[in-house]
This record gives structure tokens, sequence and C-alpha cells, in this order.
């Protein structure tokens, strides 16, 4: 049997390579060999963590009987959707408009011109729950292909002509003001969960760019109602089943409305911007709980995922063995009493128990409990460690360890400000090495400027071009990693891909899509503004341009900022919760943003005082830019000198500047974001 997997760098892929399935991976080879056998196309796509992902392999394409029917009547195709995201977004579209869900696995079968005709996501091995089994679905694609192949090819035929024709309609309407950002503020009122924390009901994501959204308004405005939802729900996440009690990090979301069981694979993306978040919440309260959680949670990615090359992997499975060796979701997290004694004798047992809600009936399968920490109650260092040390004894869930380049990015954003803001250098510097991983591994330069490659797996660089988000979230990263540093080589390649953005992405009118004009052709040019698990690319693409803006005064950025920003306007009034990332970037463009310079000598305990004071500033995106008067590449210190011979911060918004300072005092006063 071929095996054309085994060379591939997405370890969703490797976890295939040996299936009885004849996998291809996508490519134009797979699409030729479906048109000289004239026979469809089965595209499979899930990704490394997804639990359904591994059931369906275990059952369906490990099974030979149905392997054996597949390979002999279609080509098979598997698509790690971390690393094309391009083609899931287009066929999960189908998806949802044939069934009205989605989801992973994703199951599509198409002509060989890439139509599709027949959409689905799990199916099982054997006909369970009124859904049939996937031999049996093979068996009827494979009849209906053989015998009605005109009706096929016209129900093919006319839902890619539908696919093709969906390009966001876009006049650029201007950019979100005060009206439609307090429009904003009472949609996510109506969908607020004022009892447990977040928004809608189960199944519940963690809403992390919509609390960054809250916090800029708090700040901006002093809406006391927007830092309530951002509070509440903040801790209702920290102390329940979604945060990893013993090890720090979150898990990509709760199955039910309070936050207590979740479905435990850890995303690198998640973390990123959680971490981000609960640091912000710092800055605007001094929370205790809002600091340990912040650098809980980068401690998780630096210890859990961070790579030997400098990266960041994509994430943690869900699953793991049982003391039984049974692969079981959640085995590695949850605990029964008897587990809990085991590890810590009968009294401290009790007490843990009692502490962290573990019951003999428990909360989760098979009477086990997901750890989570009671009203009023806090960690007992020494039980904790005691556990976290017992705990690591048991079987490890896997690690997807290709690095993303987006996820990357955000990475390196929260840790280079977590660094700063609470003095860990280590940080920081995990923050620059991934940033040069980058820039030496997934950034390409050639005769059309600079380009992104999407994933990279032990040093290595993946086959798929950089996406629109890879570009805004690298960007993003970059740009808060000088902001930190003082470092120009970060403003400088942010402008770069910035500049890739606005030639290969942009419209005349001012629409992104989400792959390159000159990027592979599929049956639809993927674009989607709307914020999901991660800043859709095109929020975070207006977001770097307006920061880039703001650091060199590029009137040319700024214009392209504003007419992205137009889709914010659009999509807030209907469902301002998905648009959360969008929302936070127009809180900045309204704030100015606030441009800081900070001028005096690299290491001077006064140059550090101030500079720190800037990066603990809730002004919504304000940017910071630090070093020597008139440094090379930073614009914002061209000009600015020393006041009476001492290290200087000056602050200016929308074309007027204060005062210059030398007392962090004043410059915090300045920096005060509440008109």
């Amino acid at each position: 049997m071929a095996n054309r997997l085994a060379d591939e760098t997405s370890p969703y892929l490797l976890q295939h390579a040996d299936n009885p399935v004849e996998w291809w991976p996508w490519s134009p080879g797979a699409f030729d060999e479906a048109r000289r056998r004239d026979v469809p196309v089965l595209l499979s796509v899930g990704y490394a963590s997804c639990h359904w992902c591994h059931v369906m392999a275990r059952e369906s394409f490990a099974d030979q009987e149905t392997a054996d029917y597949l390979n002999e009547h279609f080509v098979a195709v598997k698509v790690d959707r971390e690393e094309r995201p391009d083609v899931d977004s287009v066929y999960m579209d189908a998806v949802q408009a044939a069934t009205g869900q989605g989801g992973w696995p994703m199951t599509v079968f198409m002509t060989a011109d890439g139509e599709p005709f027949y959409f689905g996501t799990y199916f099982p091995l054997e006909p369970r729950e009124g859904l049939p089994s996937f031999k049996q679905l093979l068996v009827g694609v494979h009849t209906a292909w053989s015998e009605r192949r005109g009706e096929v090819t016209d129900v093919a035929a006319r839902i890619g002509r539908e696919l093709a024709g969906r390009d966001v309609e876009y006049a650029a309407p201007r950019a979100p003001g005060e009206a439609e950002l307090a429009m904003a503020l009472g949609g996510m009122r109506g969908d607020f969960d004022a009892e447990r924390g977040g928004f809608g009901g189960a199944p519940k994501f963690p809403p992390s760019m919509v609390l960054e959204f809250l916090l800029r308004h708090h700040a901006r405005t002093g809406a006391e109602e927007a830092l309530e939802m951002v509070e509440r729900t903040a801790q209702a996440m920290a102390l329940g089943g979604l945060y990893d009690q013993l090890g720090g990090g979150f898990a990509r979301y709760a199955v039910d409305g309070a936050w207590a069981v979740p479905h435990f694979e850890k995303m690198c993306y998640d973390n990123a911007l959680l971490a981000r978040v609960y640091a912000h919440w710092w800055r605007a309260t001094a929370s205790p709980l809002a600091r340990r959680i912040a650098l809980e949670t980068a401690d998780f990615l630096v210890r859990e995922l961070r790579t030997a090359e400098g990266g960041f992997a994509s994430g943690l499975d869900a699953d793991s063995d049982d003391a039984d060796g049974r692969h079981r979701e959640g085995a590695y997290y949850v605990w029964t009493p008897e587990q809990l004694r085991a590890a810590l004798g009968e009294a401290d047992g009790a007490r843990a128990a009692g502490l962290y809600g573990v019951t003999p009936a428990g909360n989760f399968e098979e009477g086990a409990s997901v750890l989570r920490l009671l009203p009023g109650t806090d960690h007992d260092p020494q039980l904790r460690a005691r556990l976290l040390a017992a705990r690591a004894e048991r079987a490890r869930p896997g690690r997807d360890d290709k690095v993303v380049a987006a996820w990357c990015g955000l990475a390196v954003a929260a840790l280079a400000e977590i660094g700063a803001c609470f003095e860990r250098l280590d940080l920081v510097d995990a923050a620059r090495d991934a940033a040069r991983l980058l820039a030496r591994v997934h950034t390409r330069r050639d005769g059309d400027g600079v380009r992104l490659v999407r994933t990279s797996r032990d040093g290595r660089a993946g086959p798929s071009a950089g996406v629109l988000e890879d570009y805004g979230d690298v960007a993003e990263g970059f740009l808060a990693l000088y902001a930190v540093t003082g470092e120009t080589e970060w403003l400088t390649r942010a402008g770069e891909l910035l500049e890739t953005v606005l030639s290969r992405f942009a419209s005349p009118q001012g629409a992104l899509y989400d792959t390159a004009d000159d990027a592979e052709r599929l049956i639809r040019r993927p674009q989607d503004p709307s914020d999901g698990a991660t800043p859709a690319g095109w929020t975070a693409a207006a977001g770097a341009l307006l920061s880039y803006a703001a650091y060199t005064g590029s009137a040319r950025h700024r214009e392209a900022a504003g007419r992205a920003l137009g889709i914010v306007t659009a999509l807030a009034e209907r469902a301002p919760r998905f648009i959360g990332w969008g929302l936070a970037v127009a809180e900045a463009a309204l704030d100015g943003p606030r441009e800081v310079a900070v001028v005096g000598t690299p290491g001077d305990p006064a140059t550090e005082e101030l500079h720190r004071t800037a990066l603990r500033s809730t002004a919504p995106g304000a940017v910071v830019s630090v070093g020597a008067p008139d440094t090379p590449d930073a614009p914002l210190l061209r000009d600015r000198a020393l006041r009476d011979g001492r290290p200087t911060a000056y602050v200016c918004r929308d074309f007027v500047c204060g005062l210059p300072t030398t007392d962090p005092v004043e410059l915090a006063h300045q920096l005060r974001a509440t008109r």
C-alpha cells in the first residue's frame, strides 16, 4: 500500500500514515488520480487533539474491510484543519449549509474538480443512534455515483456555484464609534450568564476576545458593567473545571453551563489569549487571582507546549490511557476519593476531596471528579504539589507538536506582556525565542516580498502557505515584543508582514481575504471576518495595522485599519459575541491609540520604571517605544530628548501630545484611559 503521509510534518496526518486506508495529502495528484480512475474524492478533515477524530480513526479507518472498499471506489484525502484552514473553511461552509451543523471529523464527498455533493461528520464502524456505518455510507455514495451520475454532478455543480458566490459584500462602512460600541455592550448584556459567568449556555467556550473588549471598554469609558462581566466570568473559569487546578492552563471548553466539566484538550491559542486577558484584568484591578492565573497559564505554555526549537506546540490531547490501559477522555486529569487517598493518605485525601469538590458520585464518567475550587477556598500549596507529583506518574496526553505561526504569534504577545508586567524576564526570553523561530523557519523572502509558512515541526517548515490570521497574529506578537524589549527588529518585521497583507490579502474597498491573491485556487476564496476560537484573520490584521500606524505615523496603515474595521460596525449589531477582537480593536482606535515614547538608557532603573508604568497602562491598544533618543528605525523616539538629562516619557494621541514627564506617577495619570 502506498504510504503517502509518511513524510508530512503534520502530527495528525502522521497518525494516519499506517492506516489500511490509502490516504493522499491534499494535493493536485490526488484529484488527478480521482479523474484518471473516474471515482469521487473522500475528504476527511480533523486535527490531532480532536477526540472524535481519534474515535473514527480507531473504528472506521483502522478496519480492513472498510478500508478495502474505500480504496477501491474512492480517492481518500486527509487534511489537518490546523495546517490548511482554507480548505477546512470552504468545505465546512458547505457542511453547515447542508446539515445545519458542523464539526470534526468532517467528512465530504466531492468530484475530481473539488465540487462537494455529500457531507457529514463522524460515522461509526457499526450503525448506531441513527447514524449509518461508515461502510454503509461509502456503499450508498458509490451507488449514487455509479447509477445516478448526472444527478450527483448536477448537485455538485450547484453547490460549487453557491459556495463560489459567498464573498462578503463590502462597501467599507465607517469604523464603529461610541454608539456602536455601547450597542455592542448592550448585546453582550443580553447573552450574559449573570449567575455562572460567560455567555450563552452549554457548551460554554472561554470568551477571551469578548473579555478583552470589555476590559478596554471599561478602561475607556469607566463602565462598571463591563468590568463586572469580566470579573464574574474570569473568576468562574479560573475556579472551575475548565482550568487545570493542579498544573495550570485552560481546556478548550466546558460541556456544561457552569464551567465544571471540560472537554479536556488544551490548545495553545486558548491559553495564549486567556493568559493575556488575565494579565490585563490584573492591570485594571490588581486582583491576586488574576495575577496567579496569568502567571500559571504562562508557565503552562512554557512548560508543556514549548518545543525544542523555541516555538509552541499546537495543543495537548483530551485522551490518555487510564490505570487499566483504556484510552479515555480526561483520564490524566480526573480523580476519585480513592485515588486521592492513595496519593495523600487518609486524612489529607479527605481534606483534598473537600477542597476540590471530589465526591463518591463524581461529576464525570465512572464516578470520577474534575477538580475545582469551591467558593471561598484556595489551594493548599503542599497538597497541590503532592497531587501534581502523583499525577505526573500517569500516562500523559499526546502532544500535537507542530507550530502554527498564528498561535505562536499569540503566545509571543502574551508571554512578552506578562513577563514585562510581572518582571519575569524568563517569559520575555521565551517570547523572544519563539519570535526568532518564526523569523528563521516560518519566514520566506522572495521577489514578491515577505511570506509566512503556516506550520513547522522539529524546526522544519511545513508545506502550507500562511493565511491572513498568521500574518495578523505574528505581526501582533512582534509588535508586543517590540513594546517590551525596544528591539527594532520586531517593528521592522511586523511592517514587512503588514506590507504583504496590504498587497496580497486586501481588496481595493478594504475587505480582507483569508488567503493571498496568488494562493492555491479552491472553489471559493475563503473570507470570514467573524472571530471564532481565535481572532479572525480580518480583525487580527486590523489590530496589527492600527498599532503599526501608531508606531510609525503611517496614514496608509491607519486608513487600511479603518476600512477593515467597517466590518465590525456591520456585525456588532447582529452578533457582538462573535466579533470580540474586532470590537477590542475598535476600542483602541477610538482611544487613539495612545503613543508612548520612553527615552532613556536601556537598563537604567529610572528608564525601566517609566517603561514598566507605560506597559502596565490600561489604555486600549496603547503602543510603547523605549530606547535612546533618535534610535534608528524607531519613529516614536525621533526628536525626543531627555529632560534635564533624565529619562523622559512622551504621551500623544489624536495628533496631540501632552507635556513630557520624568515622573512615573504623572505618566500613569496621563495614561488613564477614561476620558
